[in-house]
């Protein structure tokens, strides 16, 4: 493996090469490709591979260059698309063995605003069964490894998308978060990512019987995942497009004015109530340090209400589980997903409709607490999750672990409720065990709404200091 391979090439730097004619999309594509087949199988993380049609893109991609014609900000980048969005003429699977003839008509926003970008679609990643677990496996494509430990989970939802970042194939992978699901997947893997604002990137599957339910339309977002700041700011910009189909979409600008300087930042080191493991906490302090060091004004503080604003999006994700979509996850989900969702719902006893619909009103009051907080303190910086990437198995084992897992995802699940731009970021690695290379760790941060350009402005402070090294080769 060297540096000058193609497919180690961040988008940054591929696409203006593209654009010259210093290298080609075909030849772009091809080493991703290549690299891909050459990896994919220990992984598993493309479960559909579409090399034909990227080698036929990128042919048209390269044509479109030499005919001078107007050209996107990821003309002939090859990318990865998370299976639980439509793409047309493909199946929207979702991880669930009955969908696997469930095929598109048309290309969900997302896909429309990469490929309006010039993007080239190389494959699409794998997600668990309804992308509802921090985990990746289903009974269509099976698990999906960490290539830095295969005891380790690479996450979810959006796990097939940051396995197949981390090992090099493509700069770039479409993802969604829900409760974390690309924030997460990040931070297992060692990567960068942003779960942009609510309403800065369009949204809508064809395929879909029902509409979102009224926590999804808060709080789920689509967004990129990469492996350096730089690519997911590439990536967010060509995924924000306006798309008719999503009304909930705001034409807010990408960048907005300068904050006050010195731009003030809360270190959460340890939110109220949410575990967090000695070498988290040692991350975020160093992320802290890292801005410090680099003009900020950074104080170990406590957000507004964090365990209430915990318990909201606990009562509505798990009351909208157990009334919504509960019955298809007994009906066509697999045996894993069948007893991850069976012990969300142990935990969180169900409520009645008056007590729902307060709690659906309780998430303004907590939007307006930290919106006054962040007049304050326009950054947080903390645990993207509290604990160290988790071993395989956990969210299928029994209810105390899930009741950890919960608690040590609690700021990821907050900023959902929130409707917050969050960037997550690596911060090195530590020692495991398991993992030759280490384990990945990472922070995230937090920026008022439709403020992304701060979040990943010192996501790039912090990843200069302490980013990974990737892509790497399976350490198996």
């Amino acid at each position: 493996m060297t540096a000058t391979e193609l497919w180690q090439w961040d988008a940054a730097d591929l696409a203006p090469a593209i654009r010259s004619r210093k290298v080609s999309s075909f030849d772009a594509t091809v080493a991703v490709i290549d690299r891909m087949h050459a990896v994919n199988p220990k992984v598993n993380a493309v479960v559909r591979d579409l090399s034909d049609e990227a080698l036929t893109a990128a042919r048209a991609a390269d044509e479109a260059v030499r005919r001078g014609d107007r050209l996107g900000p990821l003309h002939g980048v090859p990318v990865t698309i998370k299976e639980n969005i439509d793409q047309i003429g493909l199946p929207t699977i979702n991880g669930i063995v009955a969908f696997k003839d469930l095929t598109a008509t048309e290309d969900s926003p997302p896909v429309v605003n990469w490929k309006k970008a010039g993007a080239v679609i190389v494959g699409r990643t794998n997600t668990p069964a309804f992308s509802l677990r921090w985990h990746t496996d289903n009974d269509v494509h099976g698990p999906t490894l960490n290539p830095w430990s295969k005891a380790r989970t690479s996450g979810g939802s959006s796990g097939g998308a940051s396995a197949a970042l981390a090992v090099g194939i493509g700069p770039l992978a479409h993802g969604n978060d829900y409760g974390g699901s690309i924030r997460y997947p990040a931070y297992t893997c060692g990567l960068a990512g942003i779960r942009p604002t609510m309403g800065r990137v369009p949204a809508f599957n064809r395929t879909s019987s029902v509409e979102r339910s009224p926590s999804n339309q808060l709080m789920a977002v689509n967004g990129p995942l990469a492996r350096r700041i730089r690519d997911v700011r590439i990536g967010l910009a060509a995924m924000a497009g306006c798309d008719a189909r999503d009304p909930i979409w705001v034409p807010a600008p990408l960048d907005g004015p300068p904050a006050a300087a010195p731009i003030r930042v809360a270190l959460v080191v340890q939110p109220k109530g949410q575990y967090t493991h000695p070498a988290v906490a040692d991350a975020v302090r160093k992320a802290g340090k890292a801005l410090a060091d680099n003009g900020y004004a950074v104080e170990e503080v406590e957000p507004p209400s964090f365990e209430a604003a915990c318990q909201v999006w606990r009562k509505l994700v798990f009351t909208e589980t157990r009334h919504l979509t509960l019955e298809s996850i007994e009906k066509l989900g697999d045996a894993q997903a069948r007893k991850s969702a069976g012990l969300w719902l142990q935990l969180q006893p169900d409520i009645s409709l008056k007590e729902y619909m307060q709690t659906l009103a309780e998430v303004l009051t907590h939007r307006r607490a930290w919106a006054v907080f962040m007049e304050t303190y326009p950054l947080i910086v903390g645990p993207t999750s509290g604990d160290l990437p988790f071993e395989v198995g956990f969210d299928h084992k029994d209810a105390e672990t899930f009741r950890h897992v919960l608690d040590a995802q609690a700021l990821m699940t907050v900023v959902n409720m929130l409707g917050l731009p969050s960037a997550a970021v690596p911060v090195g690695t530590t020692p495991v065990p398991d993992a030759p290379k280490g384990l990945p760790l990472g922070v995230q941060i937090i920026a008022p709404r439709f403020r992304e350009d701060l979040a990943l402005d010192a996501a790039e402070i912090v990843e200069a200091v302490h980013g990974i090294s990737t892509p790497i080769d399976p350490v198996w």
